[in-house]
């Protein structure tokens, strides 16, 4: 934020960055820049501008990368990271194999990047809270999705960061989590898919990761287990 100064000049100066990237952005209206920083305020969350120095190096690589982000949390993204993403209603099985590679690749120096979803997020999510984790939701980094994972946003929000591009205190829709998937990806070298059905919201990670250059991998399961079934397809 140094760069520009402000949050206000920073979101001000927004269409010229993005423009200057081949994209094109409409001016914020004065009384939503007020609204949103407001909002910010009160919950302490931070600005980061595509072209800041804070701003994630690797996320910065992807197309159409977000051109900004709110962050909330001590944590400051590594270039080393990998995403770790699955099925929420994941085998006792595929939540065990979540967590021994969340924490070897915390003891190898790797910060872990997921969704704060239920299951296998989840699991990746608490084992690495220690050694650097970041969550990347879909509503507002305020926006506490699910609800029965509050304990664990606290966590996240005291000792790693959450990453949204979506507005403060906006509530999560089911568009948002496909937008949320590519920052997932984005952040990260690579992403780990660990147990997913044929359709579903991690497969369209391993998609987005790949089409981003980013390296792919699969936990196979179960040929029997629908859960099992999309990461056995990945492979």
């Amino acid at each position: 934020m140094l760069r520009f100064g402000s949050a206000i000049r920073a979101l001000e100066d927004l269409p010229h960055i993005f423009n200057r990237t081949g994209g094109s952005l409409t001016p914020f209206p004065q009384a939503r820049l007020d609204e949103e920083l407001a909002r910010a305020a009160a919950t302490g969350a931070r600005l980061v501008v595509l072209g800041d120095a804070d701003y994630p190096a690797l996320l910065k690589q992807i197309e159409a990368a977000p051109p900004i982000l709110w962050t909330l949390g001590p944590l400051k993204v590594r270039h080393r990271a990998i995403g770790i993403v699955g099925a929420r209603n994941a085998l006792a099985a595929g939540q065990k194999i979540a967590q021994t590679l969340a924490h070897e690749l915390g003891e190898a120096g790797f910060h872990v990047i997921s969704g704060l979803a239920r299951g296998v997020d989840t699991r990746a999510h608490e084992t690495s809270l220690k050694s650097g984790t970041v969550a990347v939701l879909g509503g507002g980094v305020d926006d506490i999705y699910p609800p029965d994972n509050r304990g664990l946003y606290e966590k996240i929000r005291d000792h790693g960061l959450l990453v949204s591009e979506s507005p403060v205190s906006h509530r999560a829709t089911a568009s948002d989590f496909p937008r949320r998937n590519r920052i997932i990806s984005g952040l990260s070298l690579g992403t780990i898919v660990v147990e997913a059905e044929l359709r579903s919201g991690s497969l369209i990670t391993a998609r987005l990761a790949a089409e981003q250059n980013r390296e792919v991998f699969a936990v196979p399961g179960s040929p029997l287990d629908p859960r099992c079934r999309g990461t056995n397809d990945l492979l």
